[in-house]
């Protein structure tokens, strides 16, 4: 049976939370991960896969949010929040894959599995910004042209 797509997140959000401490080494977490979790090898690589990806941008990421965030230093930030902020950036800006609808709902869900309610106000109201701030909409290519 296929990984949901919400649990798979979570994990990644888990892993990802993690590395703000210690540094991840597969080699160890996959085997710990696939015990604890009950999940497949094959989904633990895509895991890091996508972990990676998130790390490759995480400079551009922490970024964004240090340019957005006003009432809070970008330290402040809990690394809870500053996690699922980082994860959904990632997903809005450099995975065409999920829709932006589903990227704010995931977030907020996971702010209230792993934060708080308040949290996700926060989160909410930071990935919205950027997101309005930095997509690009080309209004000009939905209208129709005459000829």
């Amino acid at each position: 049976m296929a990984l949901p797509p919400q649990k798979f997140r979570e994990i990644v959000v888990q892993l990802l939370y993690s590395q703000d401490f210690i540094p991840i080494d597969p080699v160890e977490t996959i085997p710990f991960m696939m015990n604890e979790l009950k999940v497949t090898k094959r989904t633990m690589i895509e895991v890091h896969d996508r972990l990676d990806k998130v790390t490759e941008k995480l400079e551009e990421i922490d970024a964004k949010i240090r340019d957005t965030s006003t009432e809070y230093t970008f330290e402040r930030i809990s690394k809870v929040e500053r996690t699922i902020i980082r994860l959904g950036l990632y997903e809005l800006f450099y995975d065409s894959t999920i829709p932006d609808k589903v990227v704010f709902a995931e977030a907020i869900r996971l702010c209230r599995k792993f934060g708080s309610p308040e949290s996700a106000n926060f989160v909410n109201a930071i990935l919205d910004t950027i997101y309005k701030r930095d997509s690009v909409v080309d209004e000009c290519a939905k209208e129709p042209v005459s000829i």
